[in-house]
């Protein structure tokens, strides 16, 4: 990405394609982390690890959302202010950022660690997932500073004109990922801890990337510690909180789901469920990336008052997140075994669950992602009550009461109905909300 952007005065349409790929390939790798273990293991080792790899999936969520936390939160408040040009009040929102993250990675490891067992029973481990949960797990907690990091620094290099070498250091560890998995899984038969070995080193080897821009001339992004605002911390919380509730949503609907599955139908529900996770997963990063492209643009034109270009944004950019959400729910709708096969060693109780939790579930992507966009978009321009109300209605409040509701009526179809409903009822009243405002904002 060049410096010599004008984010105020450039084409829209130019600048949004000049963030898009860029701001995709930065968000989608992160869930190919976790997509390409559940692979690798599912055909190298086994589909109950499959479903251990399932059980404490949320707790990716989680880190990844704290860093985006204060990623977002600060990285929105910097490019307002930079729009602004207000370059105090800027400095402080990254210094900030950089204590809450520091401190937020530090209380994870050692919670992690010395609640371990309690942590993972609590999300649902069970005999015959506890030992694949349990390897993976204690190399999983090495890696937590640098899957919260790597959320955080991307979000601040894409603000800062920087977004090229964002997606090159999410890709690079992608790639490693993907060939540290092959050998530590089919080569070495290290099993669990191999494919946690791979997560770590990948994402460890995106920060070292990323943390390369704060040497360069380009960087405008400065740590001081006379910077280090108390007041800025509610403001970044505040402005963070709908992404971070955006991000933990998934991890709290696939926690709920595995319970229910599990009471319902066992560990072939966890297993088939962690097909939908990852596809999910997928499609909720595409839409993040679609989001993000979005928001250093309409951040800087919010600070400097130009309302018109971010109501052009705005278009664009939920046309562009529509199309990737109908695009996920033909795939569903049309080649479910073939999605089943790409992770499982299935068998015919597998086929039959898979095709049926896929062709309902996959509905609801067309939501997800006008939901997900409208959510970024809003915090983007300083709309976070806004914000908030579409993430805590899709990712909290619908998806869980749907989920307790209809089982009991419906069975297993009722878990596999809760987010097509919870999505489609949340885009209604987002949209609704949206078109009382005359500046669609």
């Amino acid at each position: 990405m060049k410096n010599k952007l004008d984010l105020q005065n450039d084409n829209i349409k130019k600048l949004f394609f000049s963030y898009l790929i860029p701001s995709i390939c930065g968000t989608i790798v992160t869930s190919i982390y976790i997509l390409v273990d559940t692979i690798m293991i599912g055909k190298g080792i086994s589909n109950y690890a499959v479903a251990g790899l399932n059980i404490i999936l949320p707790l990716f969520t989680l880190f990844f959302g704290t860093g985006l936390l204060f990623g977002v939160g600060g990285s929105v408040l910097l490019s307002y202010y930079r729009g602004k040009k207000d370059y105090v009040n800027e400095d402080q929102c990254f210094s900030t950022a950089v204590v809450l993250n520091i401190l937020a990675s530090i209380f994870y490891v050692v919670i992690f660690i010395v609640f371990f067992e309690e942590i993972i029973y609590f999300l649902g481990a069970t005999d015959h997932t506890i030992k694949y949960i349990t390897d993976y797990g204690m190399v999983f907690a090495v890696g937590i500073p640098f899957f919260i990091c790597s959320s955080f620094l991307q979000t601040f290099l894409r603000n800062d004109k920087a977004a090229k070498l964002a997606m090159m250091a999410v890709v690079s560890g992608g790639i490693l990922n993907i060939l540290l998995d092959y050998y530590f899984i089919f080569v070495f038969k290290w099993g669990m801890k191999g494919a946690a070995m791979a997560t770590v080193i990948g994402n460890m080897t995106t920060c070292i990337i990323l943390l390369m821009h704060f040497r360069s001339k380009r960087n405008k992004l400065f740590f001081r510690f006379n910077g280090i605002s108390i007041q800025k911390i509610k403001d970044i919380i505040i402005n963070g909180l709908s992404t971070f509730s955006n991000e933990i949503s998934l991890g709290i609907v696939i926690f709920i789901f595995n319970i229910q599955l599990l009471r319902y139908i066992g560990d072939i529900g966890v297993m088939v469920y962690g097909v939908i996770a990852n596809t999910t997963a997928i499609a909720t990063s595409l839409c993040n990336g679609i989001s993000q492209a979005v928001q250093p643009i309409a951040s800087t034109n919010y600070g400097g008052g130009r309302m018109d270009r971010i109501k052009h944004l705005k278009k664009l950019g939920l046309n562009t997140a529509f199309i990737t959400g109908t695009i996920f729910c033909v795939a569903g709708l049309l080649f479910p075994k073939f999605i089943i096969n790409i992770f499982l060693r299935p068998n015919e109780e597998i086929i039959t669950l898979g095709v049926q939790g896929i062709s309902i579930f996959f509905i609801s992507f067309i939501g997800l992602s006008g939901n997900i966009f409208l959510n970024n978009f809003y915090q983007a321009v300083l709309n976070p009550e806004r914000a908030l109300l579409i993430s805590l209605l899709r990712g909290v409040i619908l998806s869980l009461l749907f989920v307790f509701i209809l089982p009991p009526f419906l069975g297993v179809t009722g878990i596999w109905l809760a987010m097509p409903l919870a999505e489609t009822i949340t885009l209604l009243v987002a949209i609704n909300k949206s078109y009382k405002n005359k500046l669609l904002l």
